[in-house]
């Protein structure tokens, strides 16, 4: 969203970006230009409240309560817009949409990843007390049961949500949000859309902020002294079973003659000795990193699979959850790196998944791959939006 932002103002807009206030959010918006209106909550305390399920509700009630905070968060930050473009979790979208027509302002659905979205070629994500029936084969008649589905999750609180700002009842929660032409903002290298019946889709290509921040000096002298090290990191997925994989990344990596360069993320890994082939970071820019690694071992989000295919860089993914199994299984049929077969490697399912990973053929076909990776996706869609409502 950043990236939008910053091509919009560069075309002369006043992008304004209600998005999470944690500092690295902040401090990324105001890198792109743009004006930060905060979000009900910091991404932090709520990924953890969700996690801890504190205060203890049930998914409908959660949604209700963010829906709620949501709404009244994006109606401030839409005083004097032309138009809503939502991204993110269902209920912040969902509120976004309600926004926009109580307002009258025109509304733009965009998506990430491609499994989000209604198709033929892929199933809809399952969700708790409504798992998708393993016995039905027929895409077509699972998608057409999930608009039941997310009426069931979310169509009680969205519609108290709409009586209480006038809007009428809407029985199809789910595609009065993602609505009949939806944009994806993913790469059509590593991530295509098939055609399908099921919806329209706008593939812009992913929305990428160009980063020219230097790399720290200790890093610099750190990258400079060896070979180009195995990079690894999980980061904003807070999970504490991460910590055993990155011990086992590491052990793995340095049994293999490998440096180490390990990520804190918001998990907090860290080194369990300061052996002089190893260091760690904070936050830092994998844009100028990724080339000068031997591969990347991250948790398979949409940034940064994107970020180290730009960069020719192998990956080994560790998926954990969301659409971490999409992207692991579009980097292995590319042949750019492994996809982990689960979330918790041992020390020999990790070493096999590095070893495929720092394959000369992988670093062949990666770097091949990187020249067909687009950089233009956020500019297609500023100019989308400006030809469309501007």
């Amino acid at each position: 969203m950043a990236a939008l932002a910053a091509q919009l103002r560069a075309m002369g807009a006043e992008p304004i970006v209600c998005g999470p206030p944690d500092p690295e959010f902040a401090e990324l918006v105001s890198r792109a230009g743009a004006t930060l209106a905060p979000a009900h909550t910091p991404v932090r305390q709520f990924v953890a409240d969700a996690l801890a399920n504190r205060p203890p509700m049930t998914l409908p009630e959660r949604a209700a309560l963010v829906l709620k905070a949501q709404r009244e968060a994006i109606s401030a930050a839409a005083e004097g817009c032309d138009v809503v473009l939502a991204a993110g979790l269902f209920p912040s979208t969902a509120a976004a949409r309600c926004v926009a027509e109580a307002r009258g302002l025109p509304y733009v659905y965009a998506t990430y990843c491609p499994i989000y979205l209604p198709s033929e070629h892929h199933r809809p994500s399952a969700y708790p007390g409504h798992p998708v029936p393993a016995e039905e084969t027929d895409n077509r008649a699972l998608w057409s049961r999930d608009v039941k589905t997310m009426a069931a999750v979310f169509g009680e609180a969205w519609n108290e949500l709409r009586a209480s700002i006038g809007l009428p009842a809407a029985q199809n929660v789910r595609d009065e949000v993602f609505t009949a032409n939806p944009w994806l903002a993913s790469d059509p290298t590593l991530s295509p859309w098939p055609s399908t019946q099921l919806r329209d889709v706008f593939q812009t290509g992913a929305w990428i902020l160009p980063d020219d921040r230097p790399l720290p000096a200790d890093l610099e002298t750190f990258l400079t002294a060896g070979a180009p090290p195995v990079y690894v990191g999980f980061g904003s997925i807070p999970l504490e079973a991460l910590k055993e994989a990155g011990r086992i990344a590491i052990r793995a990596a340095r049994a293999q003659g490998r440096r180490v360069l390990l990520s804190h993320g918001w998990v907090g890994l860290a080194l369990e000795d300061q052996g002089r082939d190893c260091f760690a970071v904070g936050e830092v820019n994998q844009q100028a990193l990724f080339p000068r690694v031997a591969a990347v071992v991250h948790h398979g989000g949409a940034g940064t699979t994107t970020t180290a295919a730009r960069a020719g860089a192998p990956q080994v993914i560790v998926p954990q959850i969301g659409d971490q199994p999409y992207w692991a299984g579009r980097v292995a049929a590319l042949g750019v790196g492994a996809a982990h077969d689960g979330s918790a490697p041992t020390a020999e399912s990790f070493m096999a998944a590095l070893d495929i990973a720092l394959g000369d053929d992988v670093r062949r076909r990666a770097t091949a791959v990187a020249r067909e990776v687009r950089t233009d996706g956020a500019a297609v869609a500023a100019r989308k939006l400006l030809e469309l409502f501007g």
